[in-house]
């Protein structure tokens, strides 16, 4: 397989808050490590902050340690019980049943005016070396929200001489709305970065960096940035196509399920591949991907074609989570999932497909169906 990316370059890492799902961004660091990427600058954003800290010390191993033990007990005061019940709180799993039971919890919850993070100021000074992120070759930025003085902050840590000061601004950055907020060393008040710009690409900009890899944590309420990227500067962005859970469902089974989702989105993008549950080295033109489906269909009784291009085409795509409108992205969606090839899914256009490239076929599919098809030929090796 051959790199899309250049790994003769230098890039900036630009890291995603998200909490929880943090581990994420860890497997794509060890995609990059593993493929000979090599990164002269982070920035961060919440965990992502945290977890710009480790990759500045360059201590892999560390971070891979952190999150494979983390639990909602390792960033929030909890005991068994009320770490059971956050989880599912946290996780979206409480039934509706039950939901009403749970206001009174958030209720003390908000009159203790917030959860206790003793374990997290705790956690980060467990994994941040001061000195070694200072002497780092690496540079690190994180962003926060400075409450007492109502501004967005872009902090580069290594600049940072007392140690107690650079803890704090990791912990700032990382400050969810749903912990206590108390004072930090400097006897200010912050929040979450998130609330300022929750992909801190804006930072490594200004500070110069031209090739940078995005890494996303959808999902969250964060505020993007909105700037204008100059026309020199590359971004690359790495995303999860999956579901990655809440910002504080914390546990250390779906970290590790989070770091190996991260390794294989990264090697997706580093090489082009296709797929979102497995991936692929492309293999077949989009032409040949759509004898494939239309040939699936067909099987299944479909004489519609003009009703299946403009139609269940596009809605298949959204509801698999095909952006790009490419018959041989959705080919490959439509073979590692389940989802019944006849079913047409309405959804709100949240997400919306480039449904165009699916009409252009129509006609191609109509002729198809006619016998008169100029240039369309049936795949003697059908896929099963």
């Amino acid at each position: 397989m051959q790199l899309l990316l250049d790994p003769n370059k230098t890039y900036a890492i630009a890291l995603e808050g998200g909490g929880a799902k943090g581990g994420y961004e860890i497997g794509v660091w060890k995609a990059l490590n593993e493929n000979g990427f090599h990164y002269n600058a982070v920035s961060g954003t919440s965990v992502g902050a945290l977890n710009g800290a480790l990759m500045a010390m360059c201590d892999i191993n560390k971070a891979i340690e952190a999150w494979n033990s983390v639990q909602l007990s390792s960033i929030v005061t909890v005991d068994a019980e009320e770490e059971s019940e956050l989880k599912k709180l946290f996780g979206g799993t409480v039934p509706i049943t039950e939901l009403f039971e749970y206001i009174p919890k958030i209720r003390d919850l908000l009159k203790s005016r917030g959860l206790d993070i003793a374990p997290l100021r705790a956690w980060i000074r467990a994994i941040a070396d001061p000195e070694k992120i200072r002497q780092s070759p690496v540079e690190l930025f994180v962003t926060t929200v400075s409450l007492t003085e109502r501004k967005g902050l872009e902090i580069k840590i290594n600049d940072i001489d007392d140690d107690e000061t650079l803890y704090d601004m990791l912990l700032a950055s990382a400050y969810h709305p749903a912990f206590k907020n108390e004072p930090l060393c400097d006897g200010k008040t912050y929040l979450d970065g998130g609330a300022f710009d929750s992909l801190p690409l804006h930072v490594l900009v200004e500070n110069g960096y031209k090739d940078i890899i995005g890494v996303r944590l959808p999902g969250g309420i964060g505020i993007e940035r909105r700037f204008r990227i100059p026309d020199d500067v590359q971004v690359t962005l790495i995303a999860p196509n999956i579901d990655l859970g809440g910002a504080l469902d914390f546990d250390a089974e779906r970290a590790k399920q989070h770091m190996i989702v991260g390794y294989y989105d990264t090697l997706r993008v580093l090489y082009g591949l296709y797929g979102t549950r497995y991936y692929v080295e492309r293999t077949l033109s989009d032409r040949n991907a759509l004898d494939w489906i239309l040939d699936r269909y067909e099987r299944n009784g479909t004489d519609n074609f003009r009703q299946l291009l403009e139609q269940e085409l596009p809605a298949q795509a959204r509801r698999l989570n095909v952006h790009a409108g490419d018959y041989y992205e959705l080919m490959i969606a439509m073979r590692s999932s389940s989802v019944p090839r006849r079913r047409t899914v309405h959804h709100p256009d949240r997400s919306r497909v480039h449904a165009g490239n699916f009409r252009r076929g129509a006609r191609k599919a109509q002729d198809r169906k006619a016998g008169n098809g100029a240039g369309v030929r049936r795949r003697s090796d059908k896929m099963s």
